[in-house]
């Protein structure tokens, strides 16, 4: 995940993880890069300060959003638009891993977030295949999944 960030991104001043399982992933980054760490909620508390986002985040800052998994995108972008809502200038979003569900995609287009993902459902088939846990028979229904996954099964 570093060497993404090194390789996409230029001068980031901070690394956001959203809750709750990006949060070890996005502190260690931040740790290693000698960047502030924040974290981003779902929603704001209904209590306390009320914040949705913890940490302290400056007008301007250039932020990368770390995400455990991406499956449509709702959450992660919410995250975004919770970031953009404070004038962060958020230069991305990295995962661990993506459905690579084209709704994902096209989400992250249409709210012009640069998005990359360490692993994908596709490659995780590939992988599989190549190794001989599953057959082409699997391949394909698994592949099929992916294609409309709330209605597969049905």
């Amino acid at each position: 995940m570093q060497e993404v960030l090194a390789r996409k991104f230029r001068n980031i001043e901070g690394v956001v993880g959203v809750a709750t399982g990006a949060l070890p992933m996005g502190a260690i980054l931040a740790q290693a890069l000698k960047l502030p760490f924040a974290y981003v909620r779902p929603k704001a508390k209904d209590h306390g300060l009320a914040n949705q986002v913890e940490g302290k985040i400056e007008k301007g800052q250039r932020v990368v959003v770390i995400e455990d998994l991406v499956s449509t995108g709702g959450s992660s972008l919410k995250a975004v638009e919770a970031l953009r809502a404070m004038q962060a200038d958020v230069l991305g979003m990295v995962a661990i891993f993506t459905y690579a569900f084209p709704q994902a995609e096209q989400a992250m287009r249409k709210a012009n977030v640069y998005f990359e993902a360490l692993a994908t459902y596709p490659m995780l088939l590939e992988l599989l295949k190549a190794q001989g846990k599953i057959s082409s028979e699997d391949e394909a229904r698994l592949a099929d999944w992916r294609t409309h996954p709330e209605t597969w099964g049905r």
